[in-house]
């Protein structure tokens, strides 16, 4: 590169100019791109001046002309014109009849040509007009494939020498010390040069979300509850909710068993006892397991409620907060949590629950705090059909309408819960507990993909995500409503 350098500016000095970049790159034995990166740099510090010119033409046309009269060999011609142009011009001129290729290399079939591309372009050079049939028509038979080619012509600029003086790009702390700083010449700053793209982490719009809920609830006077205990007895997880011992959810088929280890030794000798009864015989105006699941029900084992599990959901540290609730003079609370739990499926999810826990709270109560937690997300569309849970009575499934699906999906549970599971822990007869839960889809990705408008879960959730949707999503959601709603 350098001797190209010197090669250039040494012709510049006894000659005004370098006509044409081709020719001159022709004559030093040289590929033209190789000297366009000289030309460029020489140019960019002001010791050329270039102009660039345009000249199109077919490809098989530039290799008819590339090839002379008494032919040329394959290897040569390649190098000569470039692989591209060689592979897609040989196949149309050989089609048109122009050449032949052999063994011997290529040769010429015919002496003239007439190349429709160059002709158009040389009209377009003088100015004339070109219909866009003509273009048209000629790339729709597929003859031509229009390239374009760059060349220079040079003159001196403003700063040329017949020898570029090095120019450094820094003050270092060894110039300074040498002292050689004066006679240097610096490179300038270009102070419109775009900065490299930053690279930073984004958080995922489910991240978002689940963020506005914890601050949602925080702001509604919600205090969140440990859950930095993956691992539950079965008695917390399932008897103190009211689960019968033989339910479905509690087959090792649903959830996952400790091995080590299997059994706790950690539970409240009176309060198992007293649960142990509701389940057995009923009490609190319940009938008990047996007559609710229609089966006799076997004895309660010890062994069966102590069993660790990792825990199916978040309402297992609710049953532990009323129990400690209750051990103390009673006072209102709110509690919330949003962690992980764990059941035997494709991706562990992550539950929400949250309850309210006062004297004469009603399903009315219920509705009013879901709508007023919803309104602040931004949605407002909700209906409430009637469901079952073990432990709530009465018990609600909760709607929200999507408007990219056009259609009411389910994105909750709610309930208030049974004084049969209450009672026993000792809370005050007076008191009720109003909750609803959100589990894995319904939780995060059915309210994100409303609040976002999103239609396919593929595009919120999995391994064909757009990178983009997290870099570009807002950073939070702005002008949602804050009703004044009392619950």
């Amino acid at each position: 590169m350098a001797r190209t350098e010197e090669a250039v500016l040494e012709f510049l000095h006894s000659n005004e100019e370098i006509p044409d970049s081709h020719q001159f790159a022709t004559s030093l034995g040289l590929l033209h791109g190789e000297l366009e990166n000289v030309i460029k740099s020489l140019h960019g510090f002001q010791l050329v001046v270039a102009q660039a010119y345009v000249s199109s033409g077919s490809p098989e046309a530039q290799l008819f002309f590339g090839v002379p009269p008494e032919g040329i060999s394959t290897d040569e011609l390649k190098r000569k014109l470039g692989d591209g142009i060689f592979k897609i011009g040989s196949a149309q001129a050989r089609k048109n009849g122009w050449i032949d290729i052999g063994k011997q290399g290529v040769t010429r079939k015919t002496e003239h040509i007439e190349d429709r591309v160059k002709d158009l372009l040389n009209k377009i050079k003088n100015g004339e007009a070109v219909s866009d049939g003509d273009v048209a028509d000629v790339k729709k038979r597929k003859l031509i494939d229009r390239q374009i080619w760059k060349g220079y012509s040079l003159t001196k600029g403003p700063k040329y020498t017949i020898k570029r003086k090095r120019v450094v790009t820094d003050l270092t702390r060894e110039i300074l010390l040498r002292g050689d700083w004066k006679d240097l010449e610096f490179k300038e700053y270009n102070l419109n040069a775009g900065a490299r793209p930053l690279e930073y982490g984004c958080d995922h719009p489910l991240l978002k979300v689940r963020e506005q809920f914890q601050n949602i609830f925080l702001q509604m006077g919600f205090a969140e509850m440990p859950t930095n205990k993956f691992v539950e007895s079965s008695f917390w997880n399932f008897d103190a909710l009211f689960q019968p011992q033989q339910h479905p959810a509690r087959d090792s088929h649903d959830t996952f068993f400790l091995r080590a280890p299997s059994t706790t030794r950690q539970l409240p000798e009176d309060y198992v006892e007293k649960v142990k009864c509701v389940h057995e015989s009923g009490g609190f105006g319940s009938k008990g397991c047996a007559i609710l699941h229609l089966y006799i029900w076997v004895r309660l084992e010890e062994a069966e409620a102590n069993k660790n599990v990792l825990r199916t959901h978040t309402t297992a540290v609710s049953s532990r907060m009323l129990y400690l609730l209750a051990q103390d003079s009673f006072t209102p609370k709110k509690y919330f949590s949003i962690d992980r739990v764990f059941r035997n499926e494709a991706v562990d999810r992550t539950h929400l629950a949250s309850l309210i826990c006062d004297r004469g709270l009603t399903l009315g109560d219920l509705k009013g705090v879901l709508r007023s937690f919803f309104a602040r997300l931004g949605i407002s569309k909700l209906r409430f059909k009637p469901a079952y849970n073990p432990y709530t009575e009465p018990s609600m499934e909760i709607f929200s309408y999507h408007e990219g699906l056009k259609k009411w999906v389910e994105i909750g549970n709610s309930g208030m819960f049974r004084p049969e599971m209450l009672l026993p822990m000792g809370l005050p007869e007076d008191v009720s507990v109003i909750a609803w839960i959100f589990l894995g889809f319904l939780l995060l990705n059915r309210p994100t993909m409303i609040l976002y408008g999103i239609d396919n879960i593929r595009d919120l959730f999995g391994h064909k995500v757009d990178l983009n949707l997290i870099k570009e999503n807002p950073i939070c959601r702005l002008g949602m409503d804050y009703p004044k709603i009392s619950p």
